[in-house]
């Protein structure tokens, strides 16, 4: 008797299950976020409302000082102060990380002998050491040392004004950090990538600038973003040597009418603006450093809500026209 076996036959289109057309994602539901959500926006409100009625604040002030001259002189202080001593501190930054990196044991022993003094102790104290330079040396000579011969002599005080004291005080400290950030991202790139060059050639100064450094931007650009906005910060500590900078004109002026809260309130505004500003190139600079990471494709929370809206809103109308 033959054996027959049965040949499974294949589904018609009428056994099929229908496959739906759109399948809407529906995320989780985070009513604990929500109501956390609500309550710090409440919180918020009360808050501004409890400010914005305070008579002790003395608004009215506020607005008669806000876009005094008085306080754009000490802003242009502020922003020279603040561009300068960060040049000043990259350059010399740089630098240093280099000779630290280097195998001399001079050149490394002097870097570190740097860092060790500038990191160790505080920026008041080096400010008001700048300040009263002349008290230490009442003239400044460069000559040829142990001899008589001196091809240059001046005053103490009337090369260190308060403000290139201030920027040397904010600038020698900066370097000391800045080093550091520039070690730190020239030893996240990998060796091979100098010994790639070094083979092909390339000395050992141009491999650098080349090679390393462009490299090294990814990790060095987001901190020094950082200290970029607080060296502007910073430069509050130059009024207790007058450098004019905009806390030495707010207190200038809070000495005379005795508006303390009001006018600590003028340099709040004008401090957040000016960090508000840089933070925008700071932004770009790690956007475009940063391409090909998983931090340059980081959306905030912000821009998700936005995209997400603007999704609904195209799905929306997309099915009206149907």
């Amino acid at each position: 008797m033959a054996s027959t076996t049965k040949v499974p036959q294949s589904p018609t289109a009428t056994d099929r299950p229908p496959v739906p057309r759109e399948l809407e994602i529906v995320p989780v539901r985070n009513y604990a976020r929500w109501i956390a959500a609500v309550a710090s926006v409440l919180a918020l409100v009360g808050l501004v409302g409890s400010l914005a009625k305070n008579d002790n604040l003395h608004w009215d002030v506020v607005g008669d000082y806000l876009f005094a001259d008085l306080i754009f002189d000490g802003l242009a202080t502020t922003l020279w102060l603040t561009a300068a001593a960060m040049l000043l501190g990259l350059g010399l930054g740089t630098l240093i990380a280099v000779m630290r990196l280097s195998s001399s044991p001079v050149l490394y022993g002097l870097a570190n002998a740097f860092v060790w003094v500038f990191r160790g102790t505080p920026l008041l104290v080096q400010i008001i050491f700048w300040g009263y330079a002349a008290a230490l040396y009442t003239y400044v000579k460069i000559g040829v040392p142990f001899t008589d011969i001196t091809f240059f002599q001046a005053e103490t005080n009337t090369l260190l004004t308060p403000a290139i004291a201030a920027l040397l005080a904010l600038g020698l400290n900066e370097a000391a950090y800045a080093s550091e950030i520039v070690r730190a991202g020239i030893q996240s790139v990998d060796p091979g990538q100098a010994e790639a060059a070094h083979s092909l050639g390339m000395r050992p100064a141009l491999t650098m600038r080349r090679i390393v450094l462009p490299q090294a931007m990814r990790v060095i650009i987001p901190p020094m973003g950082n200290e970029t906005i607080n060296m502007l910060k910073m430069t509050a500590l130059v009024s207790v040597i007058s450098a004019h900078d905009l806390m030495s004109n707010i207190q200038d002026v809070y000495a005379q009418n005795y508006q303390v809260i009001p006018m600590l309130v003028v340099a709040s505004i004008w401090y957040l603006a000016l960090v508000t500003l840089l933070g925008v190139p700071q932004a770009w600079l790690e956007r475009r450093y940063g391409r090909g990471t998983t931090r340059a494709g980081h959306v905030s929370p912000f821009r998700r809500l936005l995209g997400g809206t603007a999704e609904r809103l195209g799905k929306n109308s997309k099915e009206q026209n149907r």
